[in-house]
């Protein structure tokens, strides 16, 4: 059954956690998750990013609260007031073009709210996607890539990470509009947008206690440790 999840409130590293908790129990079906933050902002990168310039960047914008490493890529992403949300799905083909599909249903979806921005398509070289580009950490949301979402002003309102577990794929997304976690609007758009896209029957399911209590568990035992943390 294709589900869209409702999860309570986690910190940076057990939502972390419980998407890949859901990996691993709900591998072949869809599951489309809001996540809901504990209070305060918090920061997530990338899989591949070298700690040392995660702190540089973290430094120069004066944030001192919790960061996690993802369990996929990209780069820095800073959760204030954006709209996080995850989906788990199986899907054949590249990556690339599995978010550049994605993304394009998301952007029709934006467009009958108003949100007029475009798709970006420059073709980037490949450092664009290296860990670290001129000591920024690959800061997501100075540094779009192709195919993330802009506004009509030429700035980044969505970006998103990919990682496959065998025929299993983890999407982790930052829509960053004003207001974008209270407007009840946006999380449709993001619904309609999967519903279109995987041709997903999506149901609405509570997170079972058992789920929330591996991705504790997980969180404890990996994503909020330093081995983690400073894996590269």
């Amino acid at each position: 059954m294709d589900i869209l999840l409702a999860s309570p409130q986690l910190d940076v590293f057990e939502q972390m956690a419980l998407d890949e908790t859901l990996v691993r129990v709900h591998p072949q079906a869809v599951t489309l998750r809001f996540y809901r933050w504990t209070p305060g902002p918090a920061v997530t990168f990338g899989y591949a990013q070298f700690i040392s310039e995660v702190r540089r960047t973290l430094a120069q914008r004066r944030f001192s609260g919790p960061a996690a490493r993802r369990p996929t890529g990209g780069g820095i992403v800073f959760h204030e007031d954006d709209l996080t949300f995850s989906l788990v799905f199986e899907a054949p083909g590249r990556p690339a073009d599995i978010y550049k599909n994605f993304h394009a249903h998301i952007h029709a979806q934006l467009n009958r709210l108003g949100e007029k921005g475009e798709i970006f398509d420059k073709t980037l070289p490949a450092s664009a996607y290296a860990p670290s580009v001129n000591h920024t950490a690959s800061a997501c949301f100075s540094n779009p890539v192709e195919n993330d979402l802009l506004a009509a002003n030429g700035h980044k309102i969505l970006g998103g990470a990919l990682r496959r577990f065998g025929t299993t794929v983890l999407y982790q997304g930052s829509l960053q509009l004003p207001q974008a976690r209270e407007n009840p609007a946006y999380k449709n758009a993001i619904i309609a947008a999967v519903r279109a896209y995987l041709a997903a029957d999506l149901h609405p399911h509570r997170a079972t206690e058992e789920w929330v209590l591996q991705a504790k568990e997980l969180a404890r035992a990996q994503y909020h440790t330093q081995a983690w943390t400073e894996k590269f």
